[in-house]
């Protein structure tokens, strides 16, 4: 006989999915066969509590020795368990044996209907055990499949059959197939034989049913009595949420999860307000600026063998565009230091990692346009990533002008390094949809500006150009190109330029901290130059690389800090 076990806190369908599984004639259930045992070793009150100690087995050894591991006559035995049931000193089999899945439900629909035969406790929710349980079961190297109660509702032979693509185990994949058919079997309305004693306490609405129901299609008004409670337990919800599988139809696999750029990246830590936080977890609320309005300001910087590049100058542009938008609260200099100091650290990030500073104006006491709601302070974001120059430095970008104009300074002053960027976003599905790396943007005159990410540079007849600022965002690798455009000793010249200009120039490049000197071969199907990285171009990206390996603020190690 296999032994399935589910794990559960209350409310979360377990009983309605032992009732589908007791219409089964290969299946037999027990119905939480540690109550009692539980109930003995904490001395938690019921009302029904005498009534268990007459019915049940107390000692939990005995029951997973003789009752859930016992000798049985079906194929399958399932095993419905609340979480909490597991105590301390049952034997370690009870784990070590059977197969093991969480059934997971969101809080706020538990909590509702709870306490309406005990008082709600966080204790008797039971989610600290049942992410105690999924942990316990990752390192004995069998991860259990997570199964969302609101999906088992919707359609449970699809729930279980996504479980079968959650587990290494050919074996349990086979034993979940067996599982899968006929669970849409109605039962008969009333109770089971193999009802719990608990049963006329709990199981009202199972008992009234014949089947799966539908799912509200409102939830019900929930009790704020119980709001800190929710607060306490949502937390922990989320993190057995997170490994629950998506599916791109009824029948098909789960989806795969999305490829990152950088796979090492999936597991990093990022600085959020005033902590260091997994990916996962690293979350604004929805309240913040930054959501409600693109409220913040922001920085990229790159790391170089132990190294922050322009640490000081980036610093500068992030407290003037705080002051500029008249932030109040603002992290002191030190403190953003330190934010991204330990990011970096706690990541192990010392070379070849970009890092999105962003500074909101924080979180709002309502939702609102108006700053006057802002009364909690900034919010400083530290995001360090795994990222290797986005841009093809080697054999050079392909541009396409945009039909979006660059934002005037009329309306917004292109200084400010804000992150409402929806301007520059329009540029770049423009690039998108031309299937080219980057857009050009011109301003309202028809003059060049920058592209939606970067400044531009263009060299013509050995004098290298540059639009001016007026539009544009004066970059910090835009001014450190210009210094040594001059320290090589070539004529530089910013003024207005003309996209034919660009179209006509002996050689173009792109700057930018994430791209650093980008060589531009081709714009609107026009050859650059001869069509490849120019002269001018490898000598200044050689200037720049070292100056990348000889200059920057070293990056503390963990004993100074």
């Amino acid at each position: 006989m296999e032994v399935i076990h589910s794990w559960s806190c209350p409310r979360s369908l377990s009983t309605a999915l032992m009732y589908s599984f007791a219409q089964r004639d290969d299946i037999e259930v027990l119905d939480e066969p540690l109550n009692a045992s539980f109930l003995k070793a904490t001395g938690a009150d019921r009302p029904y509590r005498d009534e268990i100690f007459a019915s049940m087995e107390i000692d939990g050894h005995k029951v997973v020795k003789d009752i859930i591991y016992g000798p049985g006559k079906k194929k399958y035995r399932f095993c419905k368990n609340l979480a909490k049931h597991r105590i301390l000193g049952l034997p370690s089999e009870l784990m070590s044996k059977g197969k093991h899945f969480i059934l997971i439900r969101n809080p706020v629909h538990i909590l509702p209907s709870f306490d309406k035969v005990i008082p709600l406790s966080f204790l008797d929710v039971g989610l600290a055990d049942l992410v105690s349980i999924y942990s316990d079961l990752c390192q004995m190297g069998t991860p259990p499949p997570v199964i969302d109660a609101d999906d088992l509702q919707r359609n449970p032979e699809v729930s279980l059959l996504r479980c079968i693509f959650c587990v290494s185990s050919i074996y349990f994949q086979a034993t979940l197939r067996g599982l899968c058919h006929d669970l849409d079997i109605p039962w008969e309305a009333g109770p089971i034989p193999e009802d719990g004693v608990w049963a006329s306490w709990w199981y009202k609405t199972v008992h009234e049913s014949t089947g799966f129901s539908s799912p509200r299609k409102y939830p019900r008004t929930f009790n704020m009595r119980h709001y800190d409670l929710l607060e306490h337990c949502l937390p922990l919800y989320n993190t057995l949420r997170r490994h629950v599988k998506g599916k791109s139809s009824l029948l098909a696999s789960p989806l795969a999860p999305p490829s990152l750029p950088v796979p090492e990246n999936a597991k990093l830590f990022a600085w959020v307000g005033d902590e260091i936080l997994p990916r996962e977890m690293a979350k604004v609320s929805v309240f913040d600026s930054v959501v409600q309005g693109g409220d913040s300001v922001w920085e990229g910087l790159r790391i170089y063998k132990g190294k922050v590049f322009k640490l000081e100058e980036h610093l500068d542009r992030l407290f003037d565009s705080a002051k500029a938008l008249a932030f109040n609260n603002v992290p002191t200099r030190e403190e953003v230091k330190a934010a991204i100091f330990k990011t970096l650290i706690t990541n192990g990030m010392f070379d070849n990692t970009h890092i999105r500073l962003s500074l909101t104006r924080g979180k709002k006491v309502t939702s609102g346009m108006s700053p006057a709601f802002n009364r909690y302070g900034c919010t400083l974001i530290v995001l360090a990533e795994w990222k290797p120059p986005v841009y093809d430095n080697d054999n050079g970008i392909v541009l396409v002008t945009a039909t979006t104009r660059r934002n005037s300074p009329t309306n917004l002053d292109s200084k400010i390094h804000h992150n409402n960027l929806l301007n520059n976003i329009l540029a770049k599905v423009e690039s998108n949809n031309a299937n080219v790396d980057d857009a050009i943007m011109l301003d309202k005159d028809g003059f060049v500006s920058e592209t939606n990410a970067t400044n531009l540079f263009m060299v013509k007849n050995g004098v290298v150009l540059t639009p001016h600022v007026d539009y544009c965002l004066p970059g910090i690798t835009r001014a450190t190109v210009m210094e040594l455009v001059v320290k090589e000793n070539f004529i530089l010249e910013e003024r207005n330029i003309s996209l034919s200009e660009f179209h006509t120039s002996d050689e173009v490049w792109t700057t930018g901290t994430m791209g650093e000197l980008s060589p531009v071969v081709k714009i609107d199907g026009r050859v650059i130059g001869e069509g490849e990285v120019g002269p001018v171009t490898r000598k200044l990206q050689s200037a720049y690389k070292k100056l990348t390996d000889d200059s920057g603020v070293p990056i503390p190690t963990y004993q100074k800090l």
